[in-house]
């Protein structure tokens, strides 16, 4: 018997296992790409800025989702702040913040819709929640929020200056370009600043809002982080959206796409 390999046996060598295997960055952006497409910026459906806006923001149930918890909770402890102390009634602000995100939960899952929006709703206005009864301070509700926003402010702003833009990876495996963009001198300089204002973003939250916090002025704080949120996300995912179709023209063939 030959002891020759056979072609089956060269093409299963360890090579071709290490050729076949993704790397970190393309199963990274092969992941933030479906999240994308998920969350409706799918280019292939042909659908305008103004759709693609609407479906990153959930609709009209996802901007009520957003923002009712927090405004309940703002206008709540507003209104019930004893002159004499000047603090809110903590626990019915807080009861009555989770208890609209938990609605939204148990309507979507009676309805049997996609719950994964409500639940990570109802989680973080829950954990907001556990931590300001916890410490007594009302402005501690704002504190995961905080958190948040210096974790994905700096993921951001690494993985630009390491040459890998979050936004590049996702882009790319959403519009079929996989990391092939790193090629592109004028499609990796866009990415990186297209990277560097979404962590801006969330930077500017954290300027805005910690001093606020610091100085304790819980009903500045909660108005302003329900500015900051959605009336911010919205337009920045807008003109991303279009330097995306500007960089891939090629999507301009289908003549319903992005009127």
């Amino acid at each position: 018997m030959s002891d020759s390999p056979r072609p089956d046996d060269a093409a299963s060598g360890p090579e071709s296992r290490d050729v076949a295997q993704p790397s970190a960055s393309e199963v990274f952006g092969a992941a933030l790409g479906g999240a994308a497409r998920r969350a409706g910026l799918d280019p292939a459906e042909g659908k305008s800025t103004g759709h693609v806006v609407w479906r990153a923001m959930g609709g009209w149930r996802g901007i009520f989702e957003s923002v009712l918890p927090g405004l309940v909770f703002v206008i709540t402890y507003t209104v019930t702040i004893d002159p004499a102390t000047g603090d809110g009634d903590l626990l019915l602000s807080l009861v009555l913040s989770v208890g609209i995100a938990a609605i939204f939960t148990v309507v979507r899952l009676i309805a049997r819709q996609p719950i994964a929006a409500a639940v990570g709703g109802l989680v973080a206005v829950g954990v907001a929640a556990a931590f300001a009864a916890f410490t007594g301070e009302a402005s501690n509700n704002f504190v995961p929020g905080f958190v948040t926003n210096v974790v994905y402010g700096s993921a951001l702003l690494i993985s630009a200056f390491v040459g890998w833009p979050i936004i590049g990876l996702a882009v790319g495996f959403l519009m079929g370009d996989g990391t092939a963009w790193r090629r592109d001198k004028r499609k990796r300089r866009v990415f990186f600043w297209l990277t560097i204002v979404w962590a801006g973003l969330f930077a500017a939250r954290l300027l805005v809002q910690v001093p606020l916090y610091v100085a304790d002025n819980v009903t500045a704080l909660g108005t302003l982080k329900l500015v900051m949120g959605l009336p911010l996300f919205a337009p920045l995912v807008a003109v991303t959206w279009l330097v995306v179709r500007a960089l891939y023209p090629r999507a301009d063939r289908d003549p319903s796409y992005g009127r």
